[in-house]
């Protein structure tokens, strides 16, 4: 006999339904409007992970806050916690702050402490009171750190017991716990002081191999901590010299106040150098996506588009002075893109490396000197070695020696200028509290362009009157 209760089969995220052929977000959008709620739960637990994403940013706007009022807290953090941060943000911004909350509730407090940082004061404020208050009072620490330091980026799920609590209570303890809790906060039980001042760690194995009576204090072993405010480089070291998959985070007291995770770490590191990069390619403003508003990414993009528009106009006037040079030696014309391509792809590792050790907090803006006289060394070999070749091509292919002779030194020295202001230029631009990101690429072209062609086009106007 057939069931006539029996739901219709869920869409494959990629094929779509099977008894209508509607792809997902198609789905999505019939059980919207439809007020169907339980279906549309359903619906959306049938995606795969890497589906989940790519349906939802097929969704409109309006779509999207209804389908996050649909979904129960577990399901709509989960959803949050895929998407960037910014837009993330702006979910809950649309979104009652007692479901924002709920929501925030289901998230570790370090994730939680990156969306919320994201959020205006005003919703932030809205949210929080509708959140407990151990854990809001956790969240606005955690806001107020800085997120490029240990105390930014920690987490403040970690067990702390005194040095008097027995075996057989932790465990206890831990049976009683919630299953949901990730399996670094139960991997190190730490033990402080009545002050919290940390003592030691001992390692869950080693507890359950002891007798329920036996007193934690007897079995600590040291730890290796970080500071609240340790920055980037300081982590980076500690990491590169510690093999520890978790580290407790402690204030100028030695408190526990958190634990960081090595993974955090290296997905923050990446995730700074991802957004330079999109900003030194006139990114302004960080992440882009597509399902944003089309003015505001085209916004976004001219910003420093229709600036490079009037530099390369300043780039090109350094040809219009020498028309006459390059009527008289055409081949001039073959080797000036090639000059400032070379130099700017040399002055471009320059920038890269400046605005890594800025990143990491390597470099100041007041070790301009130094940062200087250590890329015009790199700068003199590689302009040597890349003169040379060049020259070579160019006295092969025309026969001409001085023709080799002007190219070869013209990128020489060019490659020592572009080097020389990539690697300074982004310590320059921090001085003056400009964002050596997205400034940085747009002079570094314009003025290796001007200098390259000056170069060639002068040298071989000197040559040709010689």
């Amino acid at each position: 006999m057939a069931n006539h209760d029996a739901k219709p089969p869920l869409a494959d995220p990629d094929q779509g339904s099977e008894f209508d052929g509607a792809r997902p977000w198609e789905q999505l959008r019939g059980l919207l409007r439809g007020g169907d709620q339980e279906g549309l739960i359903d619906l959306w637990e049938s995606l795969r992970s890497s589906q989940v994403v790519r349906t939802w940013f097929r969704l409109s706007d309006e779509e999207q806050v209804q389908l996050l009022r649909a979904l129960p807290s577990d399901a709509a953090a989960e959803l949050i916690e895929d998407v960037p941060e910014s837009y993330a943000a702006d979910l809950l911004e649309d979104i009652p702050p007692e479901q924002a909350a709920s929501i925030i509730g289901e998230l570790n407090s370090q994730d939680a402490a990156d969306l919320l940082r994201e959020v205006n004061e005003e919703d932030l404020e809205g949210i929080l009171s509708f959140m407990d208050d151990e854990d809001a009072a956790d969240a606005r620490q955690l806001i107020s750190l800085d997120p490029d330091t240990a105390g930014g980026l920690m987490s403040t799920e970690f067990i702390a017991v005194r040095g008097t609590s027995k075996a057989g209570d932790v465990i206890a303890q831990l049976a009683a716990a919630d299953n949901d809790e990730p399996l670094y906060t139960v991997q190190s039980i730490y033990v402080t002081r009545p002050s919290g001042i940390l003592r030691g760690r001992v390692k869950l194995s080693n507890i359950a191999f002891v007798e329920p009576t036996q007193q934690l204090g007897e079995l600590i072993e040291p730890v290796d901590t970080v500071r609240q405010d340790d920055d980037l480089i300081a982590l980076s070291d500690f990491f590169e010299e510690h093999d520890q998959v978790v580290v407790p985070v402690v204030d100028f007291k030695n408190r526990l106040v958190g634990v960081l995770r090595r993974r955090i770490f290296y997905e923050a590191l990446a995730e700074r150098e991802q957004e330079d990069n999109l900003k030194r390619q006139g990114i302004v403003g960080g992440e882009e996506l597509r399902s944003m508003p089309v003015f505001v990414r085209s916004g976004r993009r001219l910003s420093w588009l229709s600036v490079n528009i009037f530099l390369n106009l300043m780039a090109a006037s350094v040809i219009a002075m020498y028309q006459d040079t390059l009527q008289a030696v055409i081949a001039l014309a073959v080797f000036l893109p090639i000059v400032s391509d070379m130099s700017g792809c040399s002055g471009n590792q320059a920038v890269a490396v400046s605005m890594r050790e800025l990143t990491l907090g390597i470099l100041r803006p007041v070790d301009v000197a130094r940062v200087w006289l250590q890329e015009v060394s790199v700068g003199v070999l590689n302009g040597l070695a890349l003169g040379t070749l060049i020259a070579c091509a160019a006295w092969l292919w025309k026969g001409e020696l001085w023709l080799g002779a002007v190219i070869g030194l013209a990128l020489a020295l060019n490659t020592v200028v572009a080097v020389s202001l990539g690697g300074t230029l982004p310590l320059i631009l921090k001085s003056l509290k400009v964002d050596p990101a997205i400034a940085s690429g747009p002079i570094l072209t314009t003025v290796t362009d001007m200098c390259g062609f000056f170069f060639v086009l002068s040298f071989a106007s000197l040559a040709l009157a010689a």
